[in-house]
């Protein structure tokens, strides 16, 4: 495998690309064309292009993409999209790409890839490649989150077109429409040789530095081989209320040295009841549940000068 630095010469000499873009994600569709035309402006060739209109066209347009060997996958759509192009270029030699065009676009934020499309696509000429730590819940890899609880209740029933329609307002108006049915958890979290309990509605565990597209702390994100694990709230409805709008508002100011914050490598989630499982917005089964670290698996097209650790 080559060398960061090769593989970031590479890219910007030889311009070998490919391009898949999930067309059914909120702004894809819109972009599509815009993204290709500023791509092949800047000097790739396009090995693979792929506008994905339907979900079940995704993993086999990435997988296509894979297997023309460019040095460079550039992945356009959510969180969801760029979650799974990370799983499938994990542990390999070629950099993803950033094309945010979802509701949060929470990893684009993470590693510093600018939201707007000609700053992103100026990113993937002329940056550099750095490599991050992705996180594993059971086997399956993850960029951002996982959520137990109501989240998983959420992503799971978020209507489609309120999505379209409303971007990521669509999340807490599905949350709330749950939320008067929804029975607290008592939630066991086993790591370092401890056991930590919380009685919440709630439980993230985080491998990124963002959540519905606000910081989670002034200083958690994707390079620091760890994880971040904390509920939001406690049993009740109305403090789960408070406190997300609290989180929402004062994130950028906390750090993982204050309460609720469990910063480890690994740990083990247990609930009173098994719960449903989501991963960066996809179902992934119910607890208990294994989530690791996998320590610098992935690596990005990241803007010029940004830290590598």
């Amino acid at each position: 495998m080559r060398t960061k630095e090769q593989l970031s010469d590479a890219i910007r000499s030889e311009r070998r690309a490919a391009l898949v873009v999930n067309a059914h994600s909120r702004r894809g569709g819109r972009l599509y064309q815009d993204a290709r035309a500023r791509l092949l402006a800047a000097g790739f060739t396009l090995l693979a292009d792929h506008p994905v209109h339907k979900p079940g066209e995704l993993e086999r347009s990435l997988a296509d993409a894979v297997g023309r060997e460019p040095d460079l996958l550039v992945a356009g759509g959510g969180d969801g999209t760029i979650s799974t192009a990370a799983r499938m270029l994990a542990h390999r030699d070629i950099a993803l790409g950033l094309l945010p065009m979802g509701t949060t676009n929470n990893f684009a934020r993470t590693v510093g890839v600018p939201l707007d499309l000609g700053e992103a696509v100026a990113t993937l000429a002329d940056g550099t490649v750095i490599d991050v730590d992705l996180g594993l819940a059971g086997d399956m890899a993850f960029t951002n989150h996982v959520g137990v609880g109501l989240s998983a209740d959420v992503m799971i029933n978020a209507p489609r077109r309120l999505k379209r329609i409303t971007g990521r307002l669509a999340y807490p108006i599905t949350a709330l429409a749950l939320l008067t049915r929804h029975r607290p958890l008592r939630a066991r979290l086993r790591a370092a040789g401890r056991q930590h309990e919380f009685l919440t509605h709630q439980l993230y565990v985080a491998n990124g530095g963002f959540h519905a597209g606000r910081p989670i702390t002034s200083d958690a994100d994707a390079d620091d081989r760890l994880l971040v694990a904390y509920p939001v709230g406690d049993g009740s409805r109305l403090r789960l209320l408070r406190e997300t709008a609290r989180n929402a508002a004062t994130g950028h100011r906390r750090t993982l040295r204050e309460e609720p914050f469990l910063a480890v490598g690994e740990l083990r989630l247990e609930t009173d009841r098994p719960a449903r499982v989501e991963v960066d917005g996809e179902p992934c089964g119910q607890t208990p549940i294994r989530i690791s670290v996998d320590p610098n698996a992935l690596r990005i097209m990241a803007p010029a000068g940004t830290v590598d650790r």
